[in-house]
């Protein structure tokens, strides 16, 4: 009686545990907390970015890069440790305001901003108002920044926000490296162009494209485009790009309609080369994507997972051991986001009883007067501009046989 009595009381403590556990998550089922805890005494550094539905991959990604640098950061027990959390905002503007108020309420104190473009122009406005310092790992457009002109109109859309900064190449730059290493490698005579004429991170580098490829003399052939509204069906641009005798095809866009226009194409038996950015980087795991499709496709990104340096390594074997993939570079910019704001909290001497404002204040000079300067997965002696831009190198990749191989 007594050994049924023991069992009985165990397993009305492993029900009431599994509750508690339950309902606590039930009270924020959208955050993604840090792995290994929160780290006692810690910075609070959160972030936003699609952790479910079209554009997971770039969210789940940057998410999982931070993680990986906020463990090894925690685990060399110095003065500076983070607890980091990340909110899903679906690539949603409205959604991202959402989860960047519930940040400030859980009182973050240092803001990876959002993943995807869109999202982070509206929490990057939010932040700037708040004196919280935000720096994206992968939102690109330029006017997530402000006080950035448009490179064909020179108009600018709004004010510089001074405490915004980023860590991938901004939407113009990836159209100018993109025209460039096309014409540098002779990859085509002939270019057809896709793009999305509702998103800012598409419409940003079809502009700046288009300016060096008159620049350089490429030839366009053929220019056409789509909206969320209609971007299941591409038939109308493929036959356009395929009767302009197109030679390369350029998809200044996301991976999930880069996905249909490769799956479109070999339907209709077109074969040119295509010729993406980096919001193309995750294509390879986009679940039910047949990998052969991207066979031979050209992208232009920061960061090559086959590269030898040690530090490259060491991040990809981690990676993998951890979540099951080659990183991509969402990943890597996660990643080094999160070392570059530890190295600059470490030089201005930045402690946890500070205000998000009082951080900000102090992160902003050493960011915009390019003095700081970071190394890492994504490149080597970076520097920010005073729009706060970074200032790196692209790498040319190419898909062979399902994996990114460098092309240099």
């Amino acid at each position: 009686m007594n050994k049924l009595l023991k069992r009985s009381l165990a397993l009305i403590s492993v029900v009431i545990l599994c509750f508690a556990v339950l309902t606590a998550c039930g009270q924020d089922s959208d955050a993604v907390v840090g792995a290994v805890g929160e780290a006692t005494g810690a910075f609070r550094m959160g972030g936003t970015g699609p952790l479910t539905g079209g554009a997971a991959i770039y969210g789940n990604a940057v998410a999982n890069g931070a993680q990986i640098a906020v463990d090894e950061i925690n685990a060399r027990g110095g003065e500076i440790q983070f607890d980091l959390r990340y909110e899903d905002d679906e690539h949603n503007a409205e959604r991202a305001v959402n989860a960047y108020n519930a940040l400030k309420d859980w009182g973050m104190q240092v803001f990876l901003g959002s993943v995807t473009s869109t999202p982070a122009v509206a929490t990057a406005e939010e932040s700037n108002q708040d004196r919280v310092f935000f720096m994206t790992p992968s939102a690109s457009s330029t006017e997530v920044l402000g006080g950035v002109p448009n490179p064909l109109t020179g108009i600018v859309s709004s004010p510089r926000r001074d405490n915004v900064f980023q860590m991938c190449f901004v939407d113009p730059n990836q159209g100018l490296y993109s025209a460039q290493y096309i014409y540098d490698h002779n990859l085509a005579e002939r270019i057809a162009v896709i793009y999305k004429n509702d998103d800012v991170y598409s419409m940003g580098i079809f502009d700046s494209f288009i300016q060096r490829a008159g620049e350089l003399g490429l030839e366009i052939v053929s220019t056409t485009t789509f909206t969320e509204a209609n971007q299941n069906d591409f038939s109308v641009q493929l036959t356009d790009a395929r009767n302009s005798e197109a030679d390369l095809v350029f998809l200044p866009m996301y991976y999930t309609p880069a996905s249909l226009i490769l799956a479109q194409a070999r339907g209709m038996d077109f074969a040119p080369r295509f010729f993406g950015v980096d919001g193309m980087d995750g294509i390879l795991t986009m679940e039910g994507f047949d990998p052969s499709l991207a066979e031979g496709v050209m992208l232009l990104t920061p960061f090559t997972a086959d590269a030898e340096d040690e530090r490259t390594v060491n991040f990809v074997t981690m990676y993998y051991e951890r979540f099951g993939e080659i990183p991509n570079q969402f990943a890597a910019g996660g990643y080094d986001t999160v070392h570059a704001i530890y190295t600059a909290l470490n030089q201005v001497n930045a402690t946890t009883d500070m205000s998000a404002e009082e951080i900000s204040e102090l992160l902003i000079p050493i960011f915009s007067d390019g003095s700081f300067v970071f190394s890492g997965v994504t490149g080597e002696n970076m520097r920010w501009d005073e729009t706060g831009a970074v200032e790196k190198s692209p790498k040319g990749i190419i898909i062979r046989d399902g994996v990114y191989v460098g092309m240099e």
